[in-house]
């Protein structure tokens, strides 16, 4: 995939100034945040959440593939962070800023996401590359008590 480079300076540049440290504890109007525990139906709820979230904020548009991505960072965070030290439960995050949405996924672990060349005959190892695919951009930060948020941002205006 081939970035604009004004993209990714936007993208970078929402990620940073938004702190997720902050906003995974902040619960401002434009943001939903959603406990998970690590266990399988946790990435139905995130879906649901997801198309909820998006449904009030006037976005049902964004709604199959917001919840698509939302279900790969969720999966991802629930098989590979489940033995992390520290906190016990995954973060799902939603923020509205004009003209975008950012979903992210924030979890106890400090292993770095690692997008696989997609093989399209396994099950598993294509999250990440479904993640680049239907989002506009998405990206890691680490946390300041340790684990990570992996985020995906979508553009809501052409």
């Amino acid at each position: 995939m081939v970035e604009d480079p004004l993209v990714t300076a936007d993208c970078l540049q929402i990620t940073r100034e938004v702190g997720f440290d902050h906003l995974l504890t902040s619960g401002k109007p434009y943001t939903t945040s959603c406990p998970l525990p690590f266990q399988a139906d946790s990435v139905k709820t995130a879906r649901d959440v997801t198309r909820s979230t998006l449904r009030g904020w006037g976005l049902p548009e964004l709604g199959d593939d917001a919840a698509l991505v939302v279900s790969e960072l969720v999966t991802n965070a629930v098989r590979y962070a489940m033995y992390a030290r520290g906190r016990r439960e995954i973060t799902l995050l939603l923020m509205r800023v004009v003209p975008h949405v950012l979903l992210a996924v924030a979890d106890p672990s400090d292993d770095v996401p690692r997008p696989k060349e997609p093989d399209f005959v396994s099950e598993n190892g294509r999250g990440l590359y479904i993640v680049e695919t239907y989002s506009q951009c998405w990206g890691w930060d680490p946390l300041a008590h340790g684990g990570k948020a992996v985020w995906a941002l979508f553009r809501t205006e052409p």
